[in-house]
């Protein structure tokens, strides 16, 4: 594959990369930085990677990359004693405000967790690929995970009726 395989695997890979980009950021500009961040990183490795597997290349800098940009920002998250008010039961844009309250919640785990989660549970990768993916042991990935879920729950209605999404 030559340059023109990149482009075909952009075009191919690029939206289901910048879903990860988005569940990493939580930022739609800030994904589509870190995405392009990376591609631009690939481009010149791409003849050495096209015949390996690049998607997963491509997705294990996707984390470095946030993890390292991670440590280097204030986030400018301000946490607060009170959740926000609940929508009224009628609301039709209740799917939104429980996909915004599971994205929130995700943003709120340790960079590590959060990587975990989306590699694991958004992603579909098993154990063993997602400790691959971040240069850890598979103990490492379920104990992660295990802490993310936890937490998770602590920070999510239990039910659907908690956020108004059954009517």
């Amino acid at each position: 594959m030559g340059d023109g395989g990149f482009e075909q695997f952009v075009a191919a890979r690029g939206q289901r990369l910048l879903r990860v980009a988005w569940l990493l950021t939580g930022d739609a500009h800030l994904a589509e930085d870190l995405l392009q961040t990376v591609l631009a990183r690939v481009w010149p490795k791409w003849q050495r990677l096209a015949d390996e597997s690049p998607e997963a290349y491509v997705r294990k800098a996707l984390v470095h990359t946030y993890a390292s940009w991670w440590r280097r920002r204030w986030r400018g998250e301000v946490p607060h004693a009170e959740l926000p008010d609940r929508a009224a039961p009628s609301d039709p844009f209740a799917g939104v405000d429980l996909e915004q309250t599971l994205a929130s919640a995700i943003r709120a785990l340790p960079v590590r967790q959060r990587a975990v989660v989306v590699l694991r549970y958004f992603e579909d990768l098993s154990v063993a690929e997602t400790a691959e993916v971040l240069g850890c042991s598979e103990g490492t990935v379920k104990s992660q995970a295990s802490k993310a879920l936890h937490s998770l729950r602590g920070r999510l209605p239990a039910t659907a009726e908690e956020v108004d999404v059954c009517e």
